[in-house]
């Protein structure tokens, strides 16, 4: 069942979307060569911890295996999501897919950003920017009386046309007191179809974008999920509301940009 969001509550999830963006923010500081995924993920817990929040992923069941082992999900390059994070360092030319959730008051927070480590080489870097770029519009249909289809179509058009793949076994959700909720919300669809957009309505967004085919494996650890043709993947996402009759962008890419930025 869809549960639509009060005003007051919109405004928590708020708090706990900000909370992501400023841990993936203090991630986009420290990612470079020769820094481990793991040494990511005990950043990001301490600094969501000391913010008075919990990590959602941490402990996050699996019905495949076993629960997840970190506090945020960490893709390198033909991983598309839920790599866990190891000691492997990173390289020159490497992305990494970096998925944060919190929990605060109650509510809460999802978002990713793929990251560059050093320079990569240009066609990943077209990805990067045609993934995103596919987020963004995916959002300008988030309107009230459009559809769950419209989103999706969006994303499809977008990118499919530009020759990438589209991931279809994961998609975007809805999100408040669970991080997981009603509807789901996928990268791929018909205009005009699916249900309908309503004020109070909260979803996470979330383009996974392949370089070559969509085709996807599941790791051995039955949590990271890799192309079968070992080509990068890209995924980017945001937590919007509904509200007031437009989409509202409750996590923020605007720090995390800066501090790419600087740390280059």
């Amino acid at each position: 069942m869809i549960y639509l969001k009060t005003d007051d509550e919109i405004e928590l999830l708020r708090k706990a979307n900000l909370l992501v963006s400023a841990t993936l923010t203090e991630i986009a500081k420290v990612v470079r060569p020769g820094v481990t995924t793991r040494q990511l993920d005990t950043l990001a817990e301490q600094f969501i911890r000391d913010h008075g929040a919990i990590p959602t992923f941490k402990g996050f069941p699996n019905p495949f295996g076993p629960e997840f082992p970190a506090s945020i999900c960490t893709s390198v390059n033909e991983v598309v999501v839920h790599g866990i994070p190891n000691d492997v360092p990173l390289k020159e030319g490497d992305i990494v897919s970096v998925d944060c959730g919190t929990l605060l008051e109650g509510f809460c927070g999802d978002s990713c950003y793929t990251f560059c480590v050093g320079e990569v080489a240009p066609e990943v870097k077209a990805l990067l920017q045609t993934t995103k770029e596919s987020l963004y519009k995916a959002i300008e249909q988030a309107l009230p009386g459009k559809r769950l289809g419209d989103i999706g179509y969006a994303v499809q058009s977008h990118c499919e046309t530009q020759g990438y793949g589209i991931v279809r076994e994961f998609v975007g959700h809805g999100i408040g007191h669970d991080m997981h909720e009603d509807p789901q919300v996928p990268n791929y669809g018909t205009r005009g179809s699916g249900k309908q957009i309503k004020n109070g309505l909260c979803i996470a967004i979330e383009p996974m974008v392949t370089m070559g085919s969509p085709a996807l494996f599941m790791l051995e650890d039955r949590w990271g999920v890799v192309t079968k043709d070992g080509k990068p993947a890209a995924h980017f996402e945001h937590t919007i509301a509904i509200h007031n009759g437009k989409a509202d962008i409750m996590s923020s890419f605007e720090q995390i940009e800066e501090a790419e930025r600087q740390n280059r």
